[in-house]
């Protein structure tokens, strides 16, 4: 396959095109160095085959951001660490060095004495001088207001309002970055061409009139003198620049502020060539406040969506060019590469559900595949959390998570085929048990089947393909349409019968009242829709109603809709909403339905359909006849019922311990 065949790429050779590409982990240590969490993280996609694997957001100077940072010679050591780690297994591994687009000291001297603040009124209150205490504290509140007002008018300004000095700076510290990864036995250095770069690059956010900013040739300017800085700070690395394209939407308005547009984009990789940049990465501009204009999810944009303006990059340029975005399969990056479109397949999210694509790749084994849901990972970027996947039960914890083979199999019987009940067959067979599941149903997959009804969610059944594929493999016996029996007569059992919408706990008499679970398997409704619980659930079903043409109205007693949701999902939902004139009552509590009309506290909703969207409740399993060790996992585990991340984790940590 061309996916595993190896190419030169500066002075490196990769063993195979398959790129881990720079994503925002949290997994760092407090201080923005490569602790053990992180060292596991990036050695398990080394092992798993990834040919190039590139650190996300190093900051070349100290910053407050929650971002890996090397600025200091005391920080070369764990750099060092990661790079003869990774080499162990051939993987060579680049830093992408970014400096944030705004006054980092200027920032960070205000955050600096604000916490000195707080020190004083502690020690001031502890010495029972309330006043003090009182007075210092109110200092800190000023200068943490202060110093947050600062980075958001910097971010929008910094660009624009830096002086040459500073720039000068910035180049300096990161040409010092490099060299110090030099010294730390790093491969490459990818450059940040968006954030501060590519703020200078664009025509839409550099408002500059000096020799940074106006023509094209002056807004790339600053951005080719990093590179030569860093050839220069640092000759012995390979340098890829991650060049950031500003494309179109549907609408035909902007995505992305930062970089360049299309026909710019193209120019600049030329002189990019020129500048001694040995990869390119071509990739979508940044800079709109919502991450998922970078990192799309599921059903908002086609697959491989980057790749026509890379294929454009590729035919001007002889170094070669690498895609990212929604690459999802190793079927889409093996026919792009044999198109000659590109040359290196960045696989970001999909190496975090499988880091082992390389390795399954060359066995001819069965690969987990992304669902592009963007729960585990974009939404922890932009929260400050641990970056994961609902998925991977492994993520963040590779050190000391893993598949443990067992000494001792057995039999061991999986009682339901949801999402919980498929993981926890996986592992227990995985581990060497022998494994059979049963599924009253004549399907796989429990809830997913429901949840990839609604609008861009189809994607989501993703999951269940994998396991129909991966189950036979590994000699799990499947019995659809069919109740457990003989339980006894196995050495363990895993209980996941999942759960049931919950009935109407609202008083109600003579209304026509379905349930969200029985409308997105199918059951046909009329006319206007209330739909009561704006949960997730609720939210989905609605717009799948408005989507069939009803009029929806939907009740909610909390303060937001589809609070759940992802946050690169939830814009795209909301302007559903708005296209169909989806209402929403949020802070409404509905006190009883009658005649079909539901009545709040204040007012009256005629409906010809209510939908029940109140939630799930865990089904009960009667187990008082079993006599054989036996767990609960997923929906039926807990008091409350589980997502998919919470399915997938109990269902693995529960199949794993079985010895």
């Amino acid at each position: 396959m061309k996916l595993l065949e190896p190419i030169q790429v500066g002075k490196m050779t990769l063993k195979n095109r398959i790129m881990f590409p720079p994503l925002t982990t949290g997994y760092e240590e407090r201080d923005g160095s490569i602790g053990q969490k992180s060292l596991s993280f990036y050695e398990r996609l080394a092992k798993g085959g990834a040919s190039y694997v590139v650190i996300g957001d190093v900051a070349p100077v100290r910053t407050a951001s929650p971002t890996p940072k090397l600025y200091s010679e005391e920080q070369i050591p764990a750099f060092k660490k990661l790079a003869d780690t990774l080499h162990q297994y051939d993987c060579k591994v680049a830093l992408q060095i970014f400096h944030p687009e705004y006054d980092v000291p200027g920032v960070g001297k205000m955050i600096m004495e604000a916490g000195i603040a707080r020190q004083n009124a502690a020690k001031a209150k502890a010495e029972g001088n309330e006043e003090e205490a009182l007075k210092q504290t109110e200092l800190a509140q000023k200068l943490t207001k202060d110093a947050y007002a600062k980075l958001h008018h910097d971010m929008q300004h910094f660009v624009s309002e830096a002086t040459v000095e500073q720039l000068n700076q910035i180049k300096e510290s990161i040409a010092s970055c490099a060299h110090k990864a030099m010294i730390a036995g790093i491969d490459a250095i990818e450059v940040h061409g968006d954030r501060l770069l590519g703020s200078l690059c664009s025509e839409v956010l550099n408002h500059r009139s000096d020799v940074y900013g106006g023509s094209f040739e002056n807004r790339i300017r600053y951005a080719l003198e990093v590179v030569k800085a860093i050839k220069e700070a640092a000759p012995d690395l390979t340098i890829e620049y991650k060049l950031p394209i500003i494309t179109l939407n549907k609408d035909g308005s902007l995505r992305g502020k930062g970089g360049l547009k299309e026909a710019e984009g193209i120019a600049f990789a030329k002189k990019l060539e020129e500048a001694g940049v040995d990869m390119i990465q071509v990739a979508q501009a940044n800079h709109t406040g919502n991450m998922g204009d970078t990192i799309p999810p599921m059903g908002d944009v086609p697959y491989n969506w980057t790749l026509p303006v890379a294929r454009k990059v590729k035919e001007v340029v002889s170094i070669p060019v690498a895609t990212v975005g929604r690459v999802v399969s190793v079927e889409a990056g093996e026919k792009i590469l044999n198109d000659g479109d590109v040359d290196m397949i960045g696989y970001g999210r999909s190496l975090l559900t499988d880091p082992d694509i390389a390795l399954k790749v060359k066995k001819g084994e069965c690969i987990r595949e992304c669902l592009n849901c963007n729960k585990g990972c974009v939404d922890a970027i932009q929260n400050r959390q641990y970056i994961s996947c609902v998925l991977n039960a492994e993520n963040g914890n590779e050190a000391t998570v893993s598949i443990k083979p067992t000494n001792n199999p057995q039999k061991v019987v999986v009682i339901g085929g949801g999402i919980a009940g498929l993981e926890a067959a996986r592992v227990a067979a995985v581990k060497g048990h022998t494994v059979t599941l049963f599924e009253k149903s004549d399907h796989l997959g429990g809830q997913i089947n429901i949840a990839s009804v609604p609008p861009r969610k189809n994607e989501i059944l993703r999951s269940v393909e994998y396991y129909q594929k991966v189950l036979p493999t590994l000699n799990v016996d499947i019995h659809l349409n069919e109740e457990a029996k003989d339980i006894n007569s196995y050495d363990y059992a895993i209980i996941a019968v999942g759960a049931h919408n919950m009935e109407m706990p609202i008083p109600h008499d003579n209304s026509n009242i379905v349930s969200s679970w029985d409308v997105l398997n199918g059951q046909e409704v009329t006319g206007d829709c209330v739909v009561i619980g704006g949960g997730l659930v609720g939210a989905e079903t609605a717009e799948y109603l408005a989507n069939k043409g009803h009029q929806v109205t939907i009740v909610e007693m909390m303060d937001k809709i589809a609070a759940g949701e992802s946050t690169t999902v939830l814009p795209l939902m909301m302007k559903d909403f708005a296209d169909h004139n989806v209402k929403q009552l949020v802070n409404t509590k509905v006190d009883h339905i009658e005649n079909n009309i539901v009545y709040t506290a204040n007012d009256q909703i005629k409906a010809d359909t209510i939908i029940n969207a109140l939630g799930s409740k865990k089904n009960i399993f009667d187990d008082s006849s079993i006599t054989i060790p036996h767990v609960c996992v997923g929906d039926c585990s807990g008091e409350r019922t589980a997502d998919i991340a919470s399915a997938i984790r109990t269902a693995y940590h529960a199949a794993n311990a079985i010895d």
